[in-house]
């Protein structure tokens, strides 16, 4: 998890995920979730990174990040997460871990598994059952509020048409597996020969192994 965010590269897009400690409740009313996305704006006039995707659940986070430099990614998310813990105790007279630690990131290739990482994204609250379909979901880039559409920059990948569509169908199997093995690893995801090559520059090749010991002959 830690090597993933010092090894983060400008020019690649990253799912980011990151989770409340204990798994406890983050946003609990919708002035948590509007403080979050004004930092995130802010987090961008400080460090200019491309926000392709969020999704904000009561409990976790997902980002999807496109960083102009190296480091940029962790530096960027140094600053909006400390920002926010900060805020979060001074409101609430609280004190401690507000998140379950340093936050988890893998690379994504720019193209149709970009696609599939963003549709994830944007139907988290779907799949949560919070919601009937994405747009709904105020506090996400596929909401309507004005302020998800100032923080999103343009996506490398041309959407479909029937964008709003697939977000709202179900994923296969496949997918889900895929991504939650990539989110677990921090592993690359993309075509074999991809992610393969980018594990490689960035050191990422323990991801690709197997956990645990290996059997004995």
């Amino acid at each position: 998890m830690a090597r993933t965010a010092r090894a983060s590269k400008g020019g690649v897009c990253y799912h980011v995920i990151n989770r409340g400690n204990a798994r406890a409740t983050v946003y609990h009313a919708p002035a948590d979730y509007r403080s979050f996305v004004s930092l995130m704006i802010r987090a961008c006039d400080r460090i200019p990174l491309r926000v392709l995707a969020f999704c904000l659940m009561p409990n976790h986070f997902h980002l999807v990040l496109w960083p102009h430099e190296d480091g940029d990614l962790s530096r960027w998310m140094q600053w909006l997460l400390t920002s926010h813990v900060r805020r979060y105790h001074k409101i609430r007279g609280t004190s401690g871990r507000v998140w379950q630690g340093r936050f988890k990131a893998f690379p994504i290739q720019e193209d149709r598994h970009l696609l599939t990482v963003m549709r994830y994204v944007e139907r988290n609250p779907v799949r949560a059952n919070l919601v009937q379909r994405a747009s709904q979901w105020e506090w996400s880039s596929s909401g309507e509020g004005a302020r998800a559409q100032r923080l999103l920059a343009p996506c490398p990948v041309e959407k479909p048409e029937n964008w709003e569509q697939l977000v709202n169908a179900p994923m296969n199997s496949e997918e889900l597996d895929a991504l939650r093995r990539c989110t677990r690893r921090c592993r690359p995801y993309g075509d074999p020969l991809w992610v393969l090559d980018t594990a490689r520059e960035l050191g990422l090749e323990p991801s690709l192994g197997t956990r645990g010991r290996p059997r004995s002959t």
